[in-house]
């Protein structure tokens, strides 16, 4: 077997023709200026070519539902390893993915709760315990004379399959009725076909009864034999006019329904004559209905119109558009609603909404319950009619239109008006009651999971110590496996963060390190490990952690190819490669591979240079006294902000700094930017979580620069995005070629038919729907990826088509519109932003965060400045090498020297130092964070010896 990886003539994207040899078990980092082809490399040609050999080696049936991988544009690999990707894309959006399931924790929590979780009553909170056949015929005696019952054994539970030798059996048996998915079949008269793929439920009638006391002995009979049929579990369907049934029994359906209570030999109340199911890993999990809460189906949450967003400005009247969400439209007919409504009930149109009495909003909000006239105009006409009936208030208006619309305009209209609040029934937990009253040392499964990591660690560690022997031996291997699990996400910095934490709200570093947790977890080696960037999201004190997490990898057996630009982790690593020498068409070689030494050795190595002090980021020698004005931030108490007062100096640049889950996020986007869109648009609320944030009369701007994509679809790019295209169309439609066909610049457009290629609309890529894996875009074969057909394709500028255009690189694009200033201004900023590589047709589903985050700024920097704007950015060091961080940095002074605000979550510590002021949270992640650590000048937060970030800082000071 090979001990290294060879690869031959690779020539994807930019790489120019590159052949290497890569050593094997061995920590590998590839570095060099953005764009240099790093990913390209790594991604597109090493783990690309591994999941393509992946592939192949699958039955022709499984590759049928794959369809064909392209080969990487590479002569050949050898000793190539099983390949996995660990990159920063956000793990599921499903609602139903959490930290705990992405881990496996929660199976493991689901079996630890099964096997030694002590049951509670939820109704009275009593320890449960199995109840005789005596009790449960007692129970059913209390159903009421005269109640008819079915007595019944479940046989089958959520299997799949046909079951025709279940039903053959029962025949046998002696056995007429079955209920198969809630319907009763006759075994001797009804055929009964089940789909072999679906999960069904199977349950034999023993008994169909009158409740009277003549009949408690047949009662008791029937129940012994359902109990021994159904391993001590024993279900009664009752029909008709039955007492009441308590809330904590099973599936309670509407009045002359089937109601269904189930009993056991195993778990009772007998108290409150409950009877439970056996404690099963199963009816832990909120993705099964066995265990989900039957209110939100184990979502947790409701979606729900929030009527801080239908009234944003209450001191808007009625008639001045306080109902925003009627406001909008250009008919009459809402304002005639109103005025019908207003009329009936003597409520002022005029008057502020705030000064409305309750029952005035309660109307206006949830309807009255008066018929009243209505005179409006007919939808398309001029005429107006009356109409009588009962006013249902906006709030239901807009609820009943979210739930009847097919139309995607208007559902994503009325979202946003909604928000997510806890599920009434459960509270959040996901969970039916019963589940939800299984405790273990004070704690139910969902407190487990609403623990930190350091938390949750601390409560298995004293398991281990409090159990009795008898139920330690049950649990030993099961604790083990959780507190590995929760020891990996300590060790890659993620400690703050609890399982119960959705998998969609957590950032790309965060779901890559859980990723990378995982992969520790599993014990895998002779893996190929290709990671992007994993220290992103992490304080310098959790990177060490981090480094001592990938060398643990790679002690397993494997090899780690990471794609980065943290100095620590490049001085960390086995073998270096460095891709350069720039970005683009200049990139794209091996500048040097070996140890640090040889990368410092090389001198085309940029990278080199840095590494051994030869260049860096200068230090400023003055700091900025701004304007004198502040944001001030009284009482933050969101989240795990811990009620504090914060003063952001105007006119700087401000960098806020701390570990992980420190508060840096909750700060800046939950309450800074909300309160900013509240105060200085007004179409929002006021941001739970802050008594108040002053100081707005002296910003006029507020620009959120996150690292969000531009567009999730081919069709958003670059050029379009800072509108640029705008421009271009513009230019070609002014050519002596398109002027003599009359082609005006919506020709040019790939977004409206006439000049785009109909095949793929415009895309010049076609989406390849993959059922249970993601979707794969595959060039159209009409256009070849041109986007246009051929009559447009026929215009030409300086020879070059539009399609030409969109593959030109932002540098090439400058050299081509070097004439033209209203092109040439918008590319000098993507430029400028270090962002000379990328095309301007570059789809935006391929750029990474930080692109993204850079081409958000430069569209920004193309607009007016008006000395006032507060910018926003979320690590914008991400990505970028050192020679690009320079680059962007200069930009942002600038800004800050027209007096403009920068605001800035960091953890680079070269950009950290260039700050003219630092606000530090912490000192910890999650419930140990929320307080200013410290703040002022880098130089004197290097002295603060209780700030994390000072003791890192300290060395570039002193």
């Amino acid at each position: 077997m090979l001990d290294k990886i060879i690869i031959k003539g690779a020539k994807e994207h930019n790489l120019k023709d590159v052949s290497l040899d890569l050593p094997k078990n061995e920590l590998i980092v590839f570095t060099g200026v953005s764009g240099s082809g790093k990913s390209s490399l790594a991604f597109d040609t090493i783990f690309a070519e591994g999941q393509r050999r992946y592939i192949e080696s699958l039955s022709t049936y499984a590759r049928q539902f794959l369809g064909q991988m392209d080969k990487p544009n590479v002569e050949y690999i050898d000793g190539l390893s099983p390949a996995i990707s660990i990159d920063q894309k956000s793990t599921s959006n499903n609602p139903r993915s959490t930290v705990g399931t992405v881990t496996e924790i929660y199976d493991y929590l689901r079996l630890l709760f099964a096997r030694v979780g002590t049951p509670f009553c939820p109704e009275c909170g009593e320890e449960i315990k199995p109840q005789t056949i005596d009790e449960i015929v007692n129970s059913i005696m209390k159903l009421g004379e005269g109640t008819k019952i079915q007595i019944l054994a479940q046989v089958v539970r959520g299997k799949k399959g046909e079951f025709q030798s279940t039903f053959e059996e029962l025949r046998q048996e002696g056995f007429v009725r079955v209920k198969v998915d809630g319907e009763i079949y006759n075994l001797d008269e009804d055929e009964i076909e089940l789909a072999k793929t679906k999960k069904h439920d199977i349950s034999v009638v023993i008994d169909r009864i009158v409740v009277k006391e003549t009949a408690r002995s047949r009662i008791a009979d029937s129940t012994q034999i359902a109990l021994k049929k159904a391993d001590g579990v024993a279900v009664v369907d009752v029909v008709g006019n039955s007492q009441p049934l308590p809330v904590a029994l099973s599936n309670v359906c509407a009045e002359g329904e089937k109601k269904e209570i189930i009993f056991s030999e195993k778990l009772a109340c007998p108290k409150c004559n409950l009877s439970f199911e056996e404690l099963a890993p199963r009816i832990f999990s909120f993705n099964a209905p066995y265990g989900a809460c039957e209110r939100c189906s184990g979502l947790g949450a409701d979606f729900v119109i929030d009527a801080d967003l239908v009234v944003p400005d209450r001191k808007k009247s009625l008639k001045d558009g306080a109902i925003y969400p009627w406001s909008k439209t250009s008919t009459s007919y809402y304002d005639d609603v109103l005025k019908s409504v207003c009329s009936h009930y003597g409520i002022d149109m005029d008057m502020p909404f705030e000064e409305l009495s309750e029952k005035e909003q309660k109307i206006i909000l949830y309807g009255g319950d008066d018929i009243l006239p209505f005179r409006v105009m007919r939808f398309g006409t001029h005429r107006y009619e009356t109409k009588y009936h009962r006013f249902e208030g906006v709030i239901p208006f807009l609820e009943k239109r979210y739930n009847e619309s097919n139309g995607e305009y208007w559902r994503e209209e009325i979202e946003k008006y909604m928000i997510t609040t806890p599920c009434p029934a459960c509270g959040g937990a996901r969970l039916k009651p019963f589940p939800l009253a299984v405790r273990i040392k004070g704690k139910n499964i969902y407190e487990f999971t609403l623990m930190s990591i350091d938390e949750a660690l601390n409560f298995v560690d004293d398991l281990y110590l409090e159990l009795d022997e008898f139920h330690l031996h049950i649990a030993k291997q099961i604790l083990d496996e959780i507190r590995a699990r929760l020891k990996f996400l300590k060790d890659v910095g993620l400690n703050y963060l609890n399982l119960a934490r959705m998998a969609g709200t957590l950032s790309g570093g965060e779901a890559q390190r859980i990723r990378l947790a995982t992969q520790i977890g599993s014990g895998l080696s002779g893996v190929l490990y290709v990671l992007d960037e994993p220290s992103i999201g992490l304080h310098q004190r959790d990177n060490d952690r981090l480094i001592k997490t990938l060398i643990k990898l790679r002690n397993l057996g494997n090899t780690l190819i990471v794609v980065e630009h943290d100095e620590d982790t490049i001085r960390n690593a086995d073998y270096i490669v460095d891709i350069g020498p720039k970005a683009g068409i200049n990139g794209g070689k091996i500048i040097a591979s070996g140890t640090v030494d040889d990368i410092v050795k090389a001198k085309s190595s940029i990278t080199g240079k840095y590494l051994s002090g030869e260049k860096y980021i200068p230090i400023p020698e003055k700091i900025r006294e701004g304007n004198g004005n502040f944001l001030r931030v009284k009482n933050a108490h969101l989240n795990n902000l811990k009620n504090i007062d914060v003063d952001i100096p105007l006119g700087k640049i401000v960098c806020l700094t701390g570990v992980s889950g420190s508060g840096k996020s909750s700060l800046m986007q939950d309450l800074i930017y909300e309160y900013a869109i509240h105060k200085l648009r007004g179409n929002k609320p006021k941001p739970q979580g802050v008594d108040e944030i002053t100081g707005f009369e002296n910003i006029d701007k507020i620009i959120d620069i996150d690292q969000s994509p531009i567009g999730r679809t081919p069709r958003s790019n670059p050029a379009t995005y800072t509108d640029l295209f705008t421009h271009i169309r513009e230019l070609y439609s002014k050519t002596n070629e398109a002027k003599l066909r009359g082609y005006k610049p919506g020709r040019f457009s790939f977004n409206v038919k006439g000049g785009r290629c109909e095949a793929c609309k415009g895309d010049g890529l076609l989406k390849i729907e993959m059922n249970f894996l993601s979707d794969v875009y595959v060039k159209c074969d009409v256009c070849k990826g041109k986007r246009y057909n051929r009559e447009t394709l026929e215009v030409k500028y300086k020879g070059k088509t539009i399609s030409d255009v969109l593959d030109m690189s932002v540098k090439e694009a400058l050299e081509f519109f070097d004439s033209i200033p209203s092109i040439k201004n918008k590319l000098q900023t993507l430029n400028d932003v270090g962002l000379d590589y990328i095309k301007l047709g570059q789809s935006a589903t391929t750029l990474s965060g930080g692109e993204a985050q850079r081409i958000k700024l430069a569209s920004e920097l193309n607009k007016r400045a008006t000395g006032k704007t507060l910018y926003l950015l979320d690590e914008p060091s991400v990505g970028l090498h050192w020679y690009d961080l320079d680059k962007l940095i200069k930009i942002l002074q600038q800004l800050a020297d027209q007096g403009n605000t920068i605001l800035v979550i960091e953890h680079n510590l070269d950009f950290i130092k260039i700050a003219d002021h630092i606000i530090d949270l912490g000192p910890e992640g999650g419930i140990g964070g929320g307080t200013i650590v410290a703040q002022g000048t880098p130089k004197e937060i290097a002295k603060n010896k209780k700030s994390y970030t000072g003791q890192y800082l300290k060395p570039l000071f002193y």
